[in-house]
């Protein structure tokens, strides 16, 4: 081999190698990239997606997005509020007062919303129920001291009115639609602030569902629950603690409800969720504004049902006792008339002839269908409640008492045609004995009860010893003891 030759092949063989360690070296750069490198290319990956693959035409989802529950759920948001309350409560026992001292604060909190741009805000009773301290949070942050105007235990609904500084700015309040207008199915959001002590964010939040039934009566099933639940709309849409007073809204950002209770074996949403009609509160709010109370309508009529047997619940409803005096006694109703409807309700059990007169107004006549082979109409117009006109007796510092009447044992459906029904009561009594409104008291120690002045008497004579007490609460006689001091 020539020298030629041999000095060719080096040559081919430097080359070669200088491309061999370049390559080497590129591919071991590609292998280890620096950190920078490898979050960018991270950032990359991860980055918003742009469009579809290429040659098709991305679908135009974008305006489905915003769909009738996000629109309606804005329209109501910003008028959907936090309600903060501080309930004092003194001690129940001189071991209380020893081992804690004074009162104590008891925190609450629930959802409301606004309904006038002046600052009212519709909520539950049971949130506000015996509050020293109100304190309205509105979605942006702010927070406001506020007052109670009013409260109604029958209907649990109340009236709160946010304590604005002068020269503010208007409040954005909810509008309200039309509650007798639901379909069953359709679409309803729930607006509240559930497990408001575990999250910090003032903002309310959305669940959605749909109107599984209107007209639901539920009976009491103990917690905040004092009395009956009477047409009330039913729903699938979440209601979680912390949500009672939030709005029920429709798919067109109407609120048809006022969120108000559920039914749960856990404490939780099951699908069980019930809400107050608007239409219903509205006419509670109007009363509360114009009076401070709502003016209950009453018939003094009872019912009950009529004889079944095992495999038919609902055979009807007849009219068991009629007041004497009474609206339902002047339009000629009588014991043994088997009731069909009451206006356009028409009534199966006990609990839809209490539905049915919940629109009756005073002084507007109720029509009520009397089945007697056919169906013919009696039309009875209310008066106010007994208790209303009733005189009050005030005892000691903390009750105001009236005497049960015959009216007054018809209106409350009491046992005991005697006694002294307990028109209000302090908050600190109602902590030390247990006794609260729409009690009876029968006797207090020795001392049979027959009238307000009774009790009254019978309680300034235990002043400085203890007291053993009887009383009717929903058909039974119970007992409780306390000290007055």
């Amino acid at each position: 081999m020539s020298d030629h030759s041999i000095l060719q092949g080096w040559l081919r063989g430097a080359v070669g190698a200088l491309v061999l360690t370049a390559a080497l070296a590129a591919a071991g750069c590609a292998q280890t990239p620096t950190p920078q490198e490898r979050r960018g290319a991270l950032a990359e990956e991860l980055a918003p997606a742009r469009g579809a693959a290429p040659g098709v035409a991305p679908p135009d989802i974008a305006a489905s997005r915003r769909n009738a529950i996000v629109q309606a759920a804005e329209r109501v948001a910003p008028a959907v509020v936090s309600i903060s309350t501080v309930r004092r409560v003194g001690p129940r026992s001189a071991w209380e007062q020893m081992m804690m001292g004074g009162a104590r604060e008891i925190p609450g909190l629930g959802s409301g919303f606004i309904i006038h741009r002046d600052g009212l805000v519709l909520t539950n009773e049971h949130v506000v129920r015996g509050a020293d301290q109100v304190v309205v949070t509105l979605p942006d942050g702010r927070e406001f001291d506020a007052d109670v105007v009013g409260t109604d235990e029958v209907s649990d609904l109340a009236v709160v009115r946010i304590r604005l500084p002068r020269g503010g700015e208007p409040l954005p309040a909810a509008p309200l639609g039309d509650s007798d207008q639901l379909l069953i199915g359709e679409w309803v959001i729930a607006i509240g602030n559930p497990l408001g002590f575990y999250l910090s964010n003032t903002e309310p939040s959305v669940t959605a569902g749909v109107v599984s039934a209107v007209g639901r009566n539920l009976v009491p099933g103990g917690g905040e629950q004092r009395g009956y639940y009477l047409d009330m709309i039913q729903t699938d849409a979440a209601i979680n603690p912390g949500n009672s007073g939030g709005a029920l809204i429709n798919a067109l950002g109407e609120v048809i409800g006022v969120n108000s209770s559920i039914l749960s074996q856990g404490g939780g949403s099951e699908g069980l969720g019930f809400a107050i009609p608007i239409n219903r509160a509205r006419r509670v709010v109007l009363d509360l504004v114009e009076d401070g109370r709502v003016r209950r309508a009453w018939v003094g009529a009872e019912v009950e049902p009529l004889p079944g047997d095992d495999l038919r619940r609902f055979r009807g409803v007849r009219v068991a006792r009629v007041a004497p005096g009474s609206p339902a006694a002047r339009a000629g109703l009588q014991p043994g008339m088997v009731i069909a409807a009451v206006g356009s309700k028409r009534v199966r059990t006990p609990l839809d002839w209490e539905a049915g007169l919940l629109a009756a107004r005073v002084g507007s006549p109720v029509e009520v269908h009397i089945a007697d082979g056919g169906e013919r109409v009696v039309r009875v117009v209310p008066s106010d409640l007994p208790s209303v006109n009733a005189e009050r007796i005030q005892a000691l510092r903390d009750f105001q008492l009236i005497s049960v009447t015959p009216a007054i044992q018809a209106e409350r459906g009491l046992a005991n045609p005697q006694g002294a029904l307990i028109a209000s009561v302090t908050e600190e009594a109602r902590t030390t004995t247990g006794l609260r409104e729409g009690d009876v008291i029968l006797q207090i120690n020795r001392v049979r009860v027959t009238s307000a002045e009774d009790a009254a008497t019978a309680l300034r004579a235990a002043v400085g010893r203890g007291a053993v007490l009887f009383f009717e609460r929903q058909g039974r006689v119970l007992q409780t003891a306390f000290y007055i001091r």
